[in-house]
């Protein structure tokens, strides 16, 4: 590390952008087998406890208690799945329906601007009218792919079901390898990275978990009252992509808007907007300090950055896995002396206090205009 610290800036800049290009390109490559990998491993974090009880109140042994957890877990999203599944089929059954209606919706509106503007009916808005026209004809070619894409969503639960239960039963092994990999001097601080990082993985994924069951049922709720007809559905989408921090909320109010335009009056389309926003409003100052709290310790750049880079990356999965795994490499770089400066990068305005930054308090105005005279 110190002589890559004494490289000319140009070297060093270089190298890091080119093992950040490597990276990113074994990450495309390899994605089918690193997501259900990551995926495997943050919920056999989140497991850890549920098998610790089995093994020492219960007497189970560490093979039986991780194929115990992991079927409960696996027939958990099961059942989840079906859910969707139900309400995605009665969804695509109407999707003529939709059609139907969208397309009313688009005449109404060129009868109106014909009215009020005097453009004729058959020259205005071409282009758009044949691009929806076209739309929503592929709307059964985006079931068929939906329907296609199965296999690979089976795939992937089969394999991070296989990587957590095999991690959760070598976990102890596992553990001792990342200890072993490192000099005597060192075993403190790894121990205390992989303490940290169980921490605070169980800690995030159960607020998330409680978060997500909230805002469904506030959603389920506000579809509710409203009279959405697919209330449910969109109440778990919503909760789902609320995930995806500052653009779940705002692709789930989209999907809404969308159904509600398609299955209901325009006036019940405000109404929407106006629950998600309520909906938003409850989670982002009430639910999301209260219960997920700031166990990431990530500032808003960063997380932005990080959902954009995941999604170029891996797509929508990226984008879930973003958050835990840049927490991952924050508690990393917070205890590595020479990686401490991206650690407080990718921190937020709390991690001051870590780094001894109250200390360094602002310079007035009277002493600034002092330095400039100077």
């Amino acid at each position: 590390m110190k002589a890559f610290l004494s490289w000319p800036f140009y070297l060093k800049l270089a190298s890091v952008l080119i093992s950040i290009m490597i990276l990113g390109y074994l990450a495309i490559q390899g994605q089918d087998l690193i997501i259900p990998m990551v995926m495997g491993l943050l919920f056999a974090i989140l497991l850890v406890p549920v098998c610790n009880f089995l093994e020492k109140k219960l007497r189970f042994n560490r093979s039986i208690s991780a194929i115990v957890v992991s079927v409960l877990g696996l027939a958990l999203i099961g059942f989840i799945l079906y859910l969707i599944g139900v309400q995605t089929t009665s969804f695509s059954e109407d999707w003529p329906a939709f059609q139907k209606q969208i397309t009313a919706a688009f005449d109404s509106i060129q009868d109106w601007i014909a009215d009020k503007f005097g453009v004729q009916k058959h020259k205005q808005l071409t282009y758009i009218n044949d691009l929806a026209q076209k739309s929503l004809s592929t709307g059964t070619v985006i079931v068929e792919k939906m329907l296609k894409s199965i296999t690979y969503i089976l795939m992937l639960i089969g394999l991070t079901f296989l990587f957590t239960l095999f991690i959760l039963i070598y976990r102890r092994q596992l553990v001792r390898f990342i200890i072993m990999c490192f000099a005597d001097k060192h075993k403190a601080v790894v121990m205390d990275v992989v303490n940290s990082i169980q921490y605070m993985v169980k800690k995030y994924l159960i607020g998330l978990i409680i978060q997500m069951v909230l805002v469904t049922i506030l959603s389920f709720i506000a579809y509710t009252i409203i009279g959405i007809k697919y209330n449910f559905l969109l109440a778990i989408i919503t909760g789902i992509f609320n995930v995806l921090p500052y653009l779940g909320i705002l692709i789930a109010t989209v999907l809404g808007v969308f159904v509600t335009f398609a299955t209901s009056s325009a006036a019940n389309v405000l109404w929407v907007l106006v629950g998600m926003v309520a909906v938003h409003a409850v989670d982002g100052n009430i639910i999301m300090p209260k219960i997920v709290g700031s166990q990431v310790k990530l500032n808003s750049l960063i997380v932005i950055i990080g959902l954009i880079v995941g999604e170029s990356i891996w797509g929508v999965m990226g984008m879930f896995l973003t958050i835990p795994i840049m927490a991952i490499a924050k508690i990393i770089f917070d205890r590595v002396e020479d990686l401490k400066p991206w650690g407080y990068l990718m921190g937020d305005d709390d991690d001051a206090k870590e780094y001894g930054n109250e200390e360094l308090l602002p310079i007035e105005e009277d002493e600034t205009e002092m330095e400039i005279e100077k």
